[in-house]
């Protein structure tokens, strides 16, 4: 919940950026729901995609304050995150739910982006490889495959901590996701992304990025400033 429209300035900056020294790695931004409109017609024609943070199920229907994956695709987003740990921690959300939100941008022709990730209090008791394989079983619907996807995993501990998982420690988990996507959709479809998120910066983005197994970043706060979001994507 950052960004008004003066944050717009630097979604243009990170463009430019990116327009007169093309980065070497996908790049999105993921503004408020108020912003995705503006952004997408201001960005169309670089090298930047516009995605929204959440969606509903459903196509349309009585509940007001939400958004349908129709209406982000209406606006001009191409991606969506789901998942994201404070929806499941603040909204209550499922796996299930998430599944359902999956199946709904892939309706509307949105690429999504999968978020798992485990508690302080999971990781302190040895659960973070049930916790997130189990994430990873039940939020990804089988209408994933052949599709474009990425799973992001964000252990929550991590995100606006100042704290990250050792390299080793990132490196095991995105391995077991790796392997259950491998082991679910074969080889092909067992290649999307994984993403890694959880205080993500210019100091520690080339480590991280360089991982194995590590696709991308999902990057949170460091993202709202093209000063701070530009050195992350020439990390990758």
């Amino acid at each position: 919940m950052h960004g008004l429209a003066a944050s717009l300035d630097e979604a243009r900056a990170v463009a430019s950026a990116l327009d007169e020294h093309p980065a070497g790695a996908r790049v999105a931004i993921c503004p408020p729901a108020t912003l995705i409109y503006r952004m997408a017609e201001m960005l169309a024609g670089s090298g930047v995609a516009v995605g929204g943070q959440d969606c509903r199920p459903e196509r349309e229907g009585a509940f007001t304050g939400c958004l349908s994956a129709e209406m982000l695709a209406d606006a001009g987003a191409t991606m969506v995150i789901l998942g994201h740990s404070e929806r499941r921690r603040y909204y209550s959300e499922t796996s299930a739910e998430v599944a359902a939100k999956v199946e709904a941008a892939l309706r509307a022709g949105l690429e999504p982006i999968v978020c798992v990730g485990e508690t302080a209090d999971e990781r302190d008791v040895g659960r973070e490889r049930e916790v997130v394989l189990g994430q990873v079983a039940q939020s990804l619907p089988d209408a994933l495959a052949g599709r474009a996807f990425s799973v992001a995993y964000e252990p929550v501990w991590a995100i606006g901590s100042g704290r990250t998982p050792s390299i080793q420690e990132i490196e095991l988990v995105h391995g077991e996701i790796r392997a259950a996507l491998c082991a679910r959709w074969g080889e092909a479809d067992g290649e999307a992304p994984i993403l890694y998120g959880g205080s993500v910066n210019g100091g520690n983005a080339a480590a991280i990025l360089a991982a194995r197994e590590v696709g991308g970043a999902l990057v949170g706060g460091a993202s709202l400033t093209a000063t701070q979001f530009l050195p992350i994507i020439r990390a990758a």
